[in-house]
């Protein structure tokens, strides 16, 4: 991979991110249903980080008895008492309604009964948008953060739900600072294939940005994995453009080959995974109990970056 860091630089890109994102007021943040150690914890380290301030959602008697438990401190924050965790996750959406919060973390609870309140109908939080997910992924053998798209929530993306897939993804590195943003739109080759769908859509994206469709970044597809993101793979194959070899958004055919792309970074090449859910009015932190503690600050931290360029450049929302 691009560029060769010593490995005690870890969690390098996300240190700066933390960074930037400290020099901004707290994020007030919607923690729905923090009723286990991992989730409380998580949002008080952050909150004492001055990342968010947080308004912690669920059955008040559970969370004290949490915090009692492991010794967590939570008599200083506001908990806003619901009896069960669909009930937490309406209320979450509620206080963003009321602009009460600018971000909605989730808890202990099921993605999909937080994520079902956010796109509901009916006083939810939807936007013209598609919704999606991106991991923003701190690999320490390349030289800068890779954000992959879109791996936990759209399962297999239509063309046009693509659209809002990749533009979603250039906003967030724009958000996070990025320069120049480099899509490499993947598949399993570098050439336009009608037998593999995947290289169509590719090429597709690529000349709706000519076109002006998504904006902010500069596109290249398809490109297989290796050209991507290595120069030397790239050069072999006689691929000449701003983004083969030097990708810093990668964006996957469907949900499966995502998660296999991320869980492939972090287990066989060491990389941290932070987990940010846009399109909606507000950034969500999605967080699993398996995410290490610098995974979940990472979050909290792009959650903040977003929100802040969110309030610069409001989305616009759906009846």
């Amino acid at each position: 991979m691009q560029g060769r860091p010593e490995v005690d630089r870890k969690h390098e890109k996300y240190e700066r991110l933390l960074a930037l994102a400290k020099t901004l007021p707290p994020l007030p943040t919607a923690v729905v249903h923090p009723c286990d150690e991992s989730s409380l914890a998580s949002a008080l380290e952050a909150a004492e980080m001055g990342l968010i301030a947080p308004i912690l959602i669920g059955p008040a008697a559970r969370i004290k008895a949490v915090a009692h438990k492991y010794g967590l401190d939570v008599s200083r924050l506001e908990i806003v008492d619901t009896p069960h965790s669909h009930a937490s996750a309406a209320e979450g959406v509620r206080l963003v309604r009321e602009g009460r919060a600018e971000c909605l973390m989730k808890g202990s609870l099921h993605t999909d009964e937080l994520m079902g309140a956010v796109v509901a109908r009916e006083g939810g939080l939807r936007t013209a948008r598609r919704i999606s997910h991106c991991f923003v992924m701190d690999v320490p053998t390349y030289s800068e953060a890779l954000i992959v798209s879109d791996a936990a929530v759209n399962i297999a993306p239509t063309l046009e739900e693509k659209v809002d897939i990749v533009q979603n993804a250039i906003d967030l590195a724009r958000a996070l600072g990025a320069k120049e943003v480099r899509v490499a739109i993947l598949s399993a080759m570098e050439t336009v294939n009608p037998k593999v769908p995947s290289t169509i859509e590719a090429a597709a994206l690529c000349k709706m940005a000519d076109r002006g469709q998504i904006t902010g970044g500069i596109l290249d597809g398809p490109l297989a994995l290796d050209n991507a993101i290595n120069l030397q793979a790239a050069e072999i194959k006689h691929i000449k453009s701003p983004v083969a070899g030097r990708a810093n958004v990668l964006i996957v055919p469907d949900l499966e080959a995502g998660n296999m792309l991320a869980k492939s970074l972090s287990f066989l090449a060491d990389a941290d995974a932070a987990g940010i859910v846009l399109g909606a009015r507000v950034p969500i932190i999605l967080t699993s109990r398996a995410d290490s503690v610098t995974t979940r600050l990472a979050s909290c931290a792009v959650a903040a970056l977003v929100a802040k360029a969110r309030r610069e450049t409001p989305a616009r929302t759906v009846a």
